[in-house]
């Protein structure tokens, strides 16, 4: 479905280095880091939106230079800019405009969604929310068909009855095994719920892109008095804070591994995992260090 190898891509002083992973079709990949790490600029260059300044990005086994319209008319987006259709028109006649641009464009579909999704397509553009405008691009979106629908932060302007709804379509619409997402989002727990693989960009750089599953299972949250944690192996443990309670700790995991029976051991969700790699100050300590406290 989507192949990137070594892409690198320089803004000003912003720098995205080497990035290399693979999405087979049928599933969801959440795209995380903080603000600043890379993560928009890695969805334009995924959307042919910025040409890399090295590197291959293949789509469908395909690359931009020689299949730009094929991998277009496959391609379908949400992205956090309201700016995507003409203000001074109403959604019915935006749809008249753009939706020629896609073979597999149904108006039908569109306006079955507006309808689901409570839209006015009688509105104009302008007049709408910020919250109805992703609304309106997720329904011409899904209205196209594509194989690969690329996401930006659309859930965060969502009322939660929505973000139930969202999350549920997306499920469905990986479904056949077809067809995969791309999902930007700072709402770690939506991504805890639905996504297959995860990749976590930090300053430009990659620090890991692996099935969520295998990321979780390497490592746990571990928490209790300060000496019983002193007593884990130190070269096992990513980061450690203090609090009202004793002391948390992120530790590599594995199997065969074995824990205090004084010792809260959990599982940790994206957050938690996310926070700790901030905190430790490894991810700034070069590739070594990224290989060594993530997957590759």
């Amino acid at each position: 479905m989507l192949k990137l190898e070594h892409v690198e891509k320089r803004l000003g002083d912003f720098c995205l280095q080497d990035i290399s992973f693979e999405l087979p079709k049928g599933y969801i990949m959440g795209l995380i880091g903080e603000n600043g790490a890379g993560k928009t600029t890695l969805l334009n260059i995924i959307l042919g939106l910025y040409q890399p300044d090295n590197g291959k990005v293949k789509l469908f086994n395909k690359e931009y230079v020689n299949a730009e319209q094929l991998i277009r008319n496959q391609i379908s987006y949400v992205l956090t800019d309201e700016n995507l259709f003409l203000p001074d028109i109403s959604l019915s006649d935006n749809v008249g405009l753009f939706g020629k641009y896609y073979d597999n464009y149904e108006k039908d579909s569109l306006f079955d969604y507006c309808r689901q999704f409570s839209l006015d397509t009688g509105k104009k553009w302008k007049h709408i929310s910020k919250g109805e405008k992703l609304k309106f691009q997720f329904a011409f979106a899904l209205s196209h068909h594509s194989r690969l629908l690329v996401l930006d932060e659309p859930a965060a302007n969502f009322d939660p009855a929505f973000q139930e709804q969202f999350l549920h379509m997306l499920t469905q619409f990986v479904s056949s095994g077809e067809s995969s997402v791309i999902l930007v989002t700072h709402q770690l727990s939506q991504l805890d719920r639905i996504a297959d693989y995860i990749t976590f960009l930090h300053r430009g750089k990659m620090v890991c892109s692996t099935e969520k599953e295998t990321l979780t299972d390497s490592f746990r949250l571990v928490k209790g008095e300060e000496y019983k944690i002193n007593l884990i192996n130190q070269e096992r443990i990513v980061y450690k804070e203090k609090n009202h309670y004793g002391v948390s700790a992120l530790v590599r995991h594995c199997s065969m591994d074995s824990y205090d029976a004084a010792l809260t051991v959990t599982i940790p969700v994206l957050e938690e995992m996310m926070y700790y790699f901030i905190k430790s100050g490894k991810l700034d300590e070069g590739s070594e260090e990224l290989a060594e406290i993530c997957l590759k």
